[in-house]
Formats: C-alpha cells, structure tokens, sequence
C-alpha cells in the first residue's frame, strides 16, 4: 500500500500515507485491519444484515490507550470514525463508510463487586456477560431482553428490560463513566466529576466521546424468577389487548408484561397446527417473590382462550436469552418505533390491523411495558427525557431477501404513521433508524438545547456524528451534517 483513500468527516475523499497508517497500528494493541486482510470482513460484521460497508481502517481497541490513539488520529485527519461496541444498533452507526471503525469488542470484561453491589463493565461487554457474572452473586441490573446486545450501545441510548418498572432504566442504574472525549483525554464522568457529561451520556447516545468502561448498581434478583409466555390466537387480538392494557394499568412493579404479535414459532408448549399462524404473546417476568408471581400474574392467562402457556420459576439469566433465536446476528431489519402515555383503544385497533398484516413470517410489532420506577425520575434528570412513556411500540420488520426490502420497510412506515396521532411524539434512540436524523430534537424534546450545548463543550468539531447526531450549539462550517 502507497496510499489509501479514506472518508473525512465533510465526506470528501483523502489519503493516507504508509507513514500514516503505520504510525497508528504501532499505537493499537489489538491491531489494525483493512480491505484484503483475512479478519477484515468478519470484523465489520454487524448485527443488522442490510448493514454492508467498508470502513478504511479498522482497529481492534484492547486499552484507554488504544482509543485515545484512534481517536487523536480521526480528530487530526478529520477521518469520518466509528464506535463498535456490540455492533447491534439497528442504524449500524458502528461501521463507517471509508472511515475509522474502533473495534471495542475484545475490551469485554465484567468485574462484580458483590459486597458493593457493583459492576464495572467493558465497552464490547454483552448483556449475556453481565447477567452470567452478576447472577453468580444473585444479582442484576436492568438491561435489555436479548443477551447478545452489547452493554455500551443499549446505556447509552437509555436502555431498559424486564427489571426497569422496579429499578429504572440502565442509565438510572449506571454510577460512574471512563470516557475518551474528542480532544483525546480521558475523563472520569460521575454526579460529582464532570457531572454535564454524565448527564448527557445517559440517554445522548454516543455523541459525547468513547466510553471504555461503565460501572452499574447491581440489585438482588433470582436467581429464580417468575416468568414465561402465554399465547393467544389473533383472532382473539382486540380482546387480548384491551385486557392486557387495563391490567398493566395497575401491575406493581415487580410485574412486567411485554406484547409481541407475530406468527407463531415453533415452540415446544403450542399445538403444531398452530406454528406460523397468527398469535398474540404476552411475555412477562415477576422479579419478587417466585410464588407472589404465580398469583399476580395468573389474570395473564384469563385474558381470552390461549392456546398454549408456559409460566413458572425460570433462572433470570435464562430468560434472558429465550428471544435470542428470533434475534440472531445476519437477518436484514429495518425498526420504526413510537412512544405511548397511554394506549386508548384506537391506538390498540391499529396495532392489531398492522399486525394482521405481516410481511414476512419474521416480522413482529412488540410492545414494551414501562412506568414504574422508570416514570418516577424528572424528565430533565438525565439525557433521556420520555419518562412519560408508559409503553415502546417497536414495528420490527425482519427478513432475509434484498428482493424485499421495500415491501416489508413499506409496511413498518406505514404501522408507525397509522400509530402516530395516538403517540407522545418522542423516541427512543436506541430504536431509531438511519434514516430519522429529523425525529433526533423531537425526541430529546426539553432537553435537546442542552444536549447541543452539552456538545458544544465536549466535542465542537461533532467528530463522534456517527449516530442519532446532535449538533453542537455553534455547528462548525466545515463538517456537513450526514
């Protein structure tokens, strides 16, 4: 290699030097790859199959040290760059085009301080890494519902799972941040050090540095849960839901219970005939007491004629990873999600006629129970401002062949907009596609003017706008917004 082209952040074509690249790879601990080296295309591998870029460079960050290098080097070529943590954004932020992607994958240590009641965790950590670790103590803290989602992405965009209506959101949990920021240093974020970034990284996605290691509070959980799935036939949809809404109206938090409309997998506990015909699941987990859940939550099963159920004292850690069939790595997705305070029966009857018409066997609309603990922290607490959010609606369109792209992303748009006159108007960013950079001030609502001054401060030059962007206050007048 003479010279290699490269994408700077104005998207203009450069060049690097052999000097260049050199210079940065003795500086990488963990190497650096590019177009033709063996691991290269593994190595830029995402979650979402319709993410399919090349980056220039990629390198495969193991220390501070290493970030701080890559980060200096993108800053001083004004090189587009990329954050890879546990590379299942939906946008897939993590791989840019002609840029520099920071591997974070093998920083993926968890160390659980059990006396505390603690966790510091790596940037390329997935959740499956944390609840194995913590649960060995008994211990947890709210994450997502699929144990292959990486830690880094899901806390900085907000994050919550069956444990969020008792113990908040991620970010509500999350204690203390090490953070390279855009001029290279690297700062501890905390309420008592630097506490405008730590408020900014809860729930501002990454548009504010690196973080190479997040510490969480962790709470005593299971190791034993009640929890399970009751399925219902579609036919029986605006029952269900109506049902189902009133009770999640009262449920203690301890109590979440998820909706998910699709066709019927092929699980063990339902009849043959019924596999890939329409259904309704509800999904829930009773963090207190295991025979507590068994008497709250049997009005689940009274909803209606379910075809099958399977509820019962079930290992944390294991139904953590009960979706993670349905959620492998390389299928094709494209999300489109809407926020609820509440859910009027409009709002229902739209749900079930998008979910009446699914495009592919793999598609599914789920909806996410929040309130509780989550609705009990002041919007302007933290980044994320949508406490009022009592439901998450994800249309999730997922399928295989290119040829379908626009058929299934067509029906995706078309369930949110049919949604959206009931919804509040904000978003969840770790939900937001690549292509509603518009919906980003909507979502931060009262908090994006301090977001973007949040930005002003720490990164000027909007190096880190490989994301849901938030521009700094005084936008500089070369770096196009992409």
């Amino acid at each position: 290699m003479r010279f290699l082209n490269y994408l700077t952040l104005d998207k203009d074509v450069r060049q690097l030097g052999q000097t260049d690249v050199d210079h940065l790879r003795a500086q990488v601990s963990g190497g650096l790859l590019m177009q033709g080296d063996d691991a290269y295309d593994e190595a830029r591998k995402v979650w979402n199959g319709t993410v399919d870029r090349r980056p220039a460079l990629i390198a495969r960050c193991l220390t501070d040290s290493d970030v701080q290098a890559c980060t200096r080097f993108a800053a001083a070529h004004r090189m587009l760059l990329g954050v890879r943590g546990g590379g299942h954004h939906i946008a897939g932020n993590a791989v840019p085009e002609g840029g520099l992607m920071l591997d974070l994958s093998g920083m993926r240590a968890v160390h659980i301080d059990p006396a505390a009641r603690t966790a510091r965790v790596g940037p390329g950590a997935l959740l499956g890494d944390v609840d194995r670790e913590a649960q060995a103590h008994g211990l947890a803290t709210p994450l997502g519902i699929n144990s292959t989602t990486g830690v880094a992405g899901l806390t900085l965009g907000g994050g919550f799972g069956w444990l969020s209506r008792r113990h908040g959101l991620t970010i509500d949990n999350l204690l203390s941040c090490t953070v390279v920021t855009a001029d290279g240093a690297v700062r501890t974020a905390s309420a008592t050090s630097e506490p405008e970034l730590f408020w900014a990284l809860r729930g501002g996605g990454g548009n504010f540095g690196v973080v190479t290691s997040f510490e969480f509070r962790l709470h005593p959980v299971g190791p034993e849960v009640y929890a399970g799935l009751v399925v219902y036939p579609h036919a029986q949809a605006r029952q269900v839901l109506r049902a189902w809404r009133d009770f999640t109206a009262d449920a203690p938090d301890e109590l979440s219970v998820w909706l998910v409309m699709r066709k019927a997998p092929p699980l063990p506990f339902l009849p043959e005939a019924v596999h890939g015909q329409g259904v309704v699941v509800l999904a829930l987990v009773y963090s207190g007491n295991v025979a507590d859940g068994e008497r709250l939550a049997a009005p689940v099963t009274r909803f209606g004629d379910p075809l099958g159920v399977a509820l019962g004292p079930t290992p944390y850690a294991a139904f953590q990873t009960a979706f993670d069939p349905l959620l492998a790595a390389g299928a094709r997705n494209y999300w489109k999600s809407n926020n609820f305070s509440q859910l009027g029966d409009a709002a229902l009857d739209t749900i079930v006629a998008a979910a009446g018409r699914l495009p592919d066997p793999q598609c599914e609309i789920f909806v996410a129970q929040l309130g509780g603990a989550v609705s009990r922290v002041a919007p302007g607490a933290t980044a994320y401002v949508a406490r009022d959010a009592r439901y998450i609606m994800n249309v999730h369109g997922r399928w295989a062949d290119p040829a379908d792209d626009e058929r299934v992303r067509g029906w995706a748009r078309r369930a949110f907009e049919d949604a959206a006159p009931h919804a509040t108007g904000t978003g969840y960013v770790n939900f937001l596609t690549e292509d509603e950079f518009e919906r980003v001030a909507a979502t931060y609502a009262t908090n994006h003017a301090r977001l973007r001054a949040a930005k002003q401060r720490f990164d000027p030059d909007n190096l880190f706008r490989m994301n849901l962007n938030i521009e700094p206050a005084d936008p500089p007048r070369t770096g196009a917004q992409p």
